[in-house]
């Protein structure tokens, strides 16, 4: 029986890139699926050398292949995510953010979160202008479109997971532009009766995240807040780059175009080609890349097995284990692989023990 076959963009970073893409290449090949990487080398030097051929290059590839995988790449000239997601059209930034095992964190609570956060415009897109010697403006932008992609997505996966989504914005203040973004959330979430949703002011939210996080699941967010509370809720999780998260484009009828996946963190130049570099958030990014493209149960078993090894004290030097990026791979690998067997498995004839009700 042939496997089915599914190709990946994979955008090849620096200082510890090389590693992580052998780890996923490594991770793949437990799969009973074919994942066919298609390289685009988004290195320092091939950008300074190639400049805009290049990514012009890699966004034709990732519009083909509709997924792309990306290593972690350094901000010189340029912030090749930022060049990228322009050039895509990635309007909306998905962030699960939850208590990672063997991550240390002053915060008691478990937390699991996830945060759409719209991409564009909020007062990002608009650098601002003096007036006069003594005072300055910016133009705070919130458009319809990426508003109403941003709450279908998370209507939708809220709609996939039993979930509730809470907005959160300051409509009581900022009534044009925030208003605006209530406004079309409730038209979207009208949509999906289903779906419990909630609405609180910005700032509230962040003291209920930090007192009752078990009360928030799915928050969607405009862009300045989505960057603030993902950063609040990574610090209580305890790191600022152990996640990972997705880069979404929609089409015309708001489904999901073309995705984008990478881990937070970056290049960490200190520890490249020592076989120390923690594979962690690039294998939550696959996991994630997985689930996009309807593999759900390997999604969930690379998800599953990376952080139940953590649990377990299977854990690189940074998280003080004592394995190495290879060895942390092989682990992971082999419990993938023996995951998807026991899902696969058939079942057990009549004869046989009863089978576990939690297989």
């Amino acid at each position: 029986m042939n496997r089915p076959t599914y190709r990946v963009t994979e955008l090849l970073g620096d200082g510890i890139g090389g590693e992580l893409s052998q780890a996923i290449h490594r991770l793949a090949e437990a799969l009973p699926v074919r994942v066919e990487f298609i390289p685009v080398d988004l290195r320092v030097e091939n950008r300074r050398a190639r400049g805009k051929i290049l990514y012009d290059e890699a966004v034709e590839l990732i519009n083909t292949t509709k997924v792309a995988l990306k290593h972690p790449t350094a901000t010189t000239e340029e912030s090749p995510n930022a060049v990228l997601r322009r050039k895509l059209d990635l309007s909306v930034i998905h962030r699960p953010v939850y208590t990672i095992p063997g991550v240390p964190t002053n915060f008691r609570r478990e937390l699991d979160l996830d945060i759409v956060r719209i991409a564009t415009g909020g007062t990002y897109d608009d650098p601002g202008r003096m007036i006069g010697d003594d005072g300055a403006v910016s133009l705070r932008i919130v458009e319809r479109r990426p508003v109403r992609e941003a709450a279908r997505y998370a209507f939708n996966l809220a709609r996939k997971t039993n979930k509730i989504v809470t907005t959160a914005s300051k409509y009581t203040i900022q009534k044009a532009t925030d208003g605006l973004f209530e406004k079309v959330a409730n038209e979207v979430a009208d949509q999906f009766p289903e779906v419990p949703h909630t609405i609180e002011l910005f700032d509230a939210l962040l003291g209920k995240v930090i007192m009752s996080p078990q009360k928030f699941q799915i928050v969607l967010v405009l862009n300045e807040y989505g960057d603030f509370l993902s950063d609040m809720a990574c610090g209580l999780a305890g790191s600022l780059g152990i996640g990972a998260s997705a880069n979404l484009g929609f089409d015309a009828g708001a489904v999901v175009r073309v995705a984008l996946f990478d881990a937070a963190h970056g290049t960490a130049p200190d520890i490249a080609g020592k076989n120390l570099a923690n594979p962690t958030a690039i294998f939550l990014a696959f996991a994630m890349l997985l689930y996009q493209i309807g593999e759900i149960s390997l999604g969930q078993a690379v998800k599953n097995a990376t952080l139940d090894l953590l649990r377990e004290g299977v854990r690189t030097p940074d998280l003080g284990g004592a394995e190495s990026t290879e060895s942390f791979t092989e682990a992971v690998a082999n419990e993938v692989v023996q995951r998807v067997a026991t899902k696969t498995r058939p079942p057990a004839a009549k004869s046989d023990a009863p089978s576990d009700p939690g297989l």
